[in-house]
């Protein structure tokens, strides 16, 4: 047996006495490392048990790896900006440090594994591995998980990383609650030892269409809390309709300010114009229902009224707009109105 190997086993059996990785015992006591071939079988032989267990950690082709879709995050969504600062330490430290967690695969001619955990690991290495440094690997822990012991783990993780969006995890929860719940919020919150009420509410978010979601610059902007009064707001069919209409001019003006270079509109000013949508498409445009916002969040212009006989639009003092700004809020307005000075475009 290489002394490597020995070492390991002899590690194994050590920890198993009782010391924590990383935390020194307050009396460490000497250890003979086993040498005998007594000691060295049982050692496997607890290994096989289940007694001790092995951790296999692998460096991995990131491309040889898929991401399980019952993760949590929108992998389609992660970009440099957003993985900046982990992208930033794995230059830093030479490579990945903290394995993410895979399972073995063997269905998919193009991949071997899955990662279970670490989804934004993986995005980092692959990018880093096009650009500049082909060499890293992905560092990988294999687990035996089925689907729902995976999503489980996965969950546990994510809980308490703040760059997954409340969105992402409400609807991880739903395809989860339908998959591997039979549909029993119950059964779902005692296997992830949460509240019902608050299972029940992230459910309920979860429930927002992508129309409505397009009108917020980020899916990140949009918290639990008002998330929820915006869900709760779309039960009604007639505020649905209106809501959704309202989401989707409000999408062209995110559109239009990501052009000219502009933030994005406020998550607390969209989430203020879809719940004072108006109730019917039939009626005219209410006063300071479409407006737009200067790079200060302020409001800068508003329809104020506008009908057959013409349209009122109302100059805000204070906004902080500069002229260019006003002029391409104007243009905006005036994009909003088909035929002039009758409805909002649909």
């Amino acid at each position: 047996m290489a002394r490597k190997q020995a070492d390991y086993l002899a590690a194994l059996l050590g920890n198993d006495q009782g010391d924590t990785e990383g935390t020194p015992s307050p009396a460490p006591q000497p250890r003979v490392r086993p040498t005998t071939l007594l000691s060295r079988e049982s050692a496997l032989a607890r290994i096989q048990s289940g007694e001790v267990r092995q951790v296999t950690q692998l460096w991995l082709d990131p491309a040889r790896v898929r991401v399980w879709p019952g993760n949590a995050r929108f992998y389609a969504q992660l970009t440099e900006e957003n993985c900046r600062e982990l992208i930033e330490s794995i230059i830093a430290e030479g490579g990945q440090k903290v394995p993410a967690v895979v399972r073995r695969i063997s269905d998919d001619p193009d991949h071997d594994y899955e990662v279970v955990a670490g989804t934004r690991r993986h995005w980092s290495i692959s990018w880093l591995r096009a650009h500049s440094y082909p060499h890293l690997q992905f560092l990988a822990q294999v687990a035996q998980l089925d689907d729902e012991a995976a999503f489980r783990l996965a969950d546990l993780e994510n809980r308490v990383r703040k760059d997954v969006s409340d969105l992402e995890r409400a609807r991880n929860y739903a395809v989860a609650l339908r998959t591997y719940y039979g549909g029993h919020v119950t059964r779902m919150a005692d296997r992830l030892n949460i509240s019902k009420g608050w299972l029940s509410k992230t459910l309920k978010v979860a429930t927002i269409p992508d129309a409505v979601l397009a009108a917020f610059g980020s899916v990140y902007d949009l918290t639990m809390k008002p998330a929820y009064t915006l869900a709760q707001a779309l039960g009604s069919e007639p505020a649905a309709k209106a809501i959704t209409a309202a989401a989707r001019q409000i999408a062209r003006e995110q559109a239009a300010r990501r052009t000219a270079g502009q933030p994005a509109l406020p998550a607390s000013a969209v989430l203020r114009r879809l719940l004072t949508a108006p109730a019917t498409d039939d009626a005219d445009v209410q006063a300071d229902t479409f407006v737009v916002t200067s790079r200060l969040g302020r409001t800068a212009l508003s329809i104020q009224s506008a009908n057959r006989q013409g349209v009122t639009i109302r100059l805000h003092a204070g906004s902080g707009a500069d002229e260019e700004e006003l002029v391409a809020g104007f243009r905006q307005l005036l994009a909003r109105l088909d035929p002039p000075g009758r409805r909002p475009l649909r």
